[in-house]
C-alpha cells in the first residue's frame, strides 16, 4: 500500500474500529500525522497562536485511533489493548504489536488487508447473470 493509499484509506475509515488495517497502512498514516503535526507547529510558532496545532491534533485523533484499533486487530488482539498505554511503559509494549506482522490468514476480525476474498471449495459457484434485454425498438428476422 503507498503512502496516498493508506492515507486515503485511513480518512474513508476514520470511525471504522472493525476490521483489519495493514502493518504499511498504519505506518503511513504515523509519518503522515507526524508531519502534519511539525508542519502546524512550525506555522504556530510563526503566527505564536496554537489553534492550528490544536485543529489537526483534534482532526488526527479519531482516524488514528481507529487505525490503531485495526491495527491490533490485524494481529489477533483486541482494540482493547490501546488502553496498554495507559500504564507505565505500556507505549513501548503497544509499538512492538504494532511493528509485528499480522496474521496470515483470516481471523476474528476480518480477512487479509489487501488481498481478495477468495471463494470456499465447497462453494457452488454463482450463477451466470440474466442475458441483457434488448430495448432499442428494433426487431430482428
Amino acid at each position: 500500500m503507498s503512502f496516498g493509499d493508506s492515507i486515503a484509506t485511513c480518512f474513508k475509515k476514520y470511525a471504522e474500529f472493525k476490521g483489519r488495517a495493514s502493518r504499511a497502512e498504519y505506518w503511513w498514516f504515523v509519518l503522515f500525522s507526524v508531519l502534519a503535526y511539525v508542519a502546524t507547529a512550525i506555522l504556530a510558532t510563526a503566527l505564536e497562536n496554537s489553534v492550528p496545532s490544536a485543529l489537526v491534533l483534534l482532526g488526527l485523533l479519531l482516524p488514528g485511533l481507529s487505525v490503531a484499533v485495526r491495527r491490533l486487530h490485524d494481529t489477533g488482539r483486541s482494540g482493547w489493548w490501546y488502553l496498554i498505554a495507559l500504564i507505565p511503559f505500556g507505549s513501548i509494549v503497544l509499538i512492538v504489536f504494532f511493528a509485528q506482522q499480522g496474521e496470515a490468514n483470516g481471523n476474528k476480525y476480518g480477512p487479509v488487508p489487501g488481498r481478495p476474498l477468495m471463494p470456499r471449495a465447497d462453494t457452488p459457484p454463482l450463477p451466470a447473470p440474466p442475458p441483457a434485454k434488448d430495448t432499442s425498438g428494433f426487431s430482428y428476422p
